[in-house]
């Protein structure tokens, strides 16, 4: 589990499948998303399950559930893919709809990437489909640089789109303190791998 000042990164329970299918169900959430929408209850369970089976010491992905501290809900989603060198990871995150704009992704990404630095980590990169403009300035404002674009090549909802290439060294890293709420933009969807099963 990870500790931020409004946050737990933890592992998914059983409980979390309604919520899960909810924000996964809605449109605005999906739109640059791989994984199927809607969620039912049933594939939300299934989902859940799944995620509760993996390790996050080990490689390949591992899906947090991001619960705020205050009511003990869960606001989204962060899937970390952790390469067989454990030097590398890619990640993604999602937020449901009532959390956005609030700082929680921003806070999110920051506790996960300090875990990840704190352990050894060399490199953790981000994919974005090009039209989520929101997400690609979170991951810039998280300290994610543009390593580059590649033109076309996403099939995403039934059309070809670009795909945004972000990366963070471990010596570029710069924590920042969360002690305030500040607000970021409203869109929360950091697009995962098109190969991974997170969210």
């Amino acid at each position: 589990m990870i500790e931020t000042p409004r946050l737990l990164l933890r592992r998914f329970e059983p409980g979390d499948a309604p919520a899960l299918s909810v924000y996964r169900s809605e449109p605005e959430i999906a739109r640059y998303q791989a994984w199927p929408s809607p969620l039912s209850a049933d594939e939300a369970d299934a989902a859940v399950r799944d995620y509760s089976k993996a390790d996050p010491e080990q490689p390949g992905w591992f899906q947090y559930a991001i619960e705020l501290k205050a009511d003990r809900s869960l606001a989204g989603d962060l899937g970390i893919n952790l390469h067989d060198n454990q030097m590398q990871a890619e990640l993604g995150v999602t937020l449901a709809p009532a959390f956005h704009g609030k700082g929680y992704a921003l806070e999110a990404l920051h506790g996960i990437l300090g875990h990840l630095f704190d352990r050894g980590l060399h490199h953790v990169r981000a994919t974005c489909d090009a039209r989520n403009t929101a997400s690609a300035r979170l991951l810039e404002r998280t300290g994610f640089e543009l390593e580059g674009c590649s033109t076309g090549s996403l099939w995403q909802r039934g059309e070809w789109t670009d795909l945004l290439l972000f990366g963070l060294l471990a010596r570029n890293w710069k924590p920042q303190n969360f002690t305030s709420q500040a607000a970021e933009p409203s869109g929360r969807n950091v697009q995962p791998p098109l190969t991974s099963r997170a969210g």
